[in-house]
């Protein structure tokens, strides 16, 4: 049974982001059910989810808190549009989310996926600045090696050739700028000093194209597919103010990196901003239910509110505010709070970084880095033909080890639910540099 399901998805699905005659050789994992931490296949083996299914999975396959919430849930409402239609779901979320950034972001806007909300915000600071008198200002900014998702939109504010490159020429180019990531520290820098350097080059773009720019987006503290590049929150202060100065919107794509993941609820806390659009996704809703959303201010709300159906903000989802994956999100908030999730992964990423330590000085590894419950390093390889297929032969042996780990590039990252345990960290530990020494060679 499961070797014959295996070949009616690679005859009938086709997977994401993957070249599918890759399938040929790396093997394609029919799932049965999750607990936890866990995987299972159909065959009883089991791999544990370093990655947190492309992290989403905040607290844990069949997590019987967000399963209730579901449960519940199905025998009300299952879906009803928003437009003109409003559901208590909906409400309690966006004013959860509006009080845990004080209120300064009140307004809260849905879709489905982190790309189109990345769309939504990118149409919402354009539109508005129409509205205000200011259509000029039709450009926007985004980081080298930026990533915000493969539509039309995203990719244009995206700096990964890799996903752009073959549909170049659909695309509005955007300004790109210098990345803060902390691994281009030359001799005696440090993290701020490159967050200084970086920032230097948006003031010298706003100084000579400010009437022209909207906004400038950036993934906050971890530029992820980027290959887990991270900086100091410095950065961000920096750049609040550079767009409070010269009258840019600032967009942060929080949709990898909020809920928790890099030690604050939100990413931008941790350099006390707050950005005038805020894109959430991802693990909002516990890797359950797709949802993605858009947090923006009093002003930009404002902006849109007239008699005048133009000046309205007419983009639509047909499953915005779906009350599903709503209280699913609801659940998700409910557990930080009852868990007191974010000081416990405090412990918990302290755990995992002592148990990572033998990889800290290993001679094939180069900027070992973590950031909340986020790790990650660099493999050296010299030879190109090997450092070419790193990836794919990492994520097989992992696969050998119990261990579902999805490498970037030469980048080795973990992503972890959670909810890891002594046992689970003290495996995930072992067995990552198990599967980096059987991979790197000698």
């Amino acid at each position: 049974m499961p070797q014959d399901l295996v070949n009616r998805s690679l005859r009938s699905v086709w997977h994401p982001c993957t070249q599918m005659q890759h399938h040929e050789t790396v093997p394609l994992i029919a799932v049965s059910h999750g607990r936890g931490v866990w995987l299972y296949d159909h065959e009883g083996k089991r791999y544990l989810d370093a990655i947190s299914s492309w992290w989403v999975n905040l607290f844990g396959h069949a997590n019987p808190v967000i399963n209730a919430a579901l449960k519940d849930q199905l025998d009300r409402l299952e879906h009803a549009m928003l437009a003109g239609f409003t559901h208590e779901p909906v409400v309690r979320l966006s004013e959860q989310l509006s009080n845990m950034t004080g209120r300064v972001l009140g307004h809260a806007f849905y879709a489905s996926d982190g790309a189109s909300a990345v769309e939504i915000a990118l149409k919402m600071s354009f539109h508005a600045w129409r509205n205000a008198g200011r259509s000029g200002k039709q450009e926007f900014v985004c980081l080298k090696g930026s990533y915000h998702g493969e539509t039309i939109g995203a990719l244009a504010v995206t700096d990964v050739a890799l996903f752009k490159d073959a549909y170049g020429p659909l695309l509005r180019s955007a300004r790109v700028v210098a990345s803060p990531d902390a691994r281009g520290a030359l001799p005696g820098e440090s993290a701020q000093d490159v967050a200084r350097r970086a920032a230097q080059d948006v003031e010298n773009l706003f100084l000579e194209r400010a009437d022209q720019i909207a906004a400038i987006i950036i993934e906050p503290l971890v530029q992820c597919a980027t290959g887990m590049a991270m900086h100091d929150p410095l950065y961000l202060s920096l750049v609040r103010e550079l767009c409070d100065r010269h009258s840019v919107h600032m967009i942060l794509d929080e949709i990898a990196v909020g809920c928790g993941r890099t030690g604050t609820f939100f990413a931008c806390e941790q350099a006390a901003i707050w950005p005038d659009f805020l894109c959430l996704s991802k693990g909002i809703s516990g890797g359950y239910l797709p949802l993605s959303l858009v947090l923006t201010r009093d002003e930009v709300y404002e902006a849109f509110y007239s008699a005048d159906v133009t000046r309205g903000f007419l983009h639509s989802h047909s499953y915005t505010g779906n009350p599903l994956a709503c209280r699913a999100a609801l659940a998700t908030l409910q557990i930080f709070e009852d868990d007191d999730v974010l000081n416990n992964n405090k412990l918990r990423a302290a755990s995992l970084s002592a148990a990572l330590a033998p990889l800290v000085n290993h001679e094939r590894v180069r900027h070992f880095r973590q950031r909340g419950m986020i790790w990650a390093f660099d493999a050296v390889e010299a030879d190109a033909a090997r450092a070419a297929t790193f990836s794919r032969r990492f994520f097989t042996s992992a696969l050998e080890h119990e261990l579902l780990l999805r490498p970037i590039g030469r980048t080795v990252y973990l992503m972890p639910p959670y909810i890891l345990n002594d046992e689970e960290t003290s495996a995930l530990a072992e067995r990552t540099r198990l599967v980096f020494e059987s991979v790197i060679g000698p």
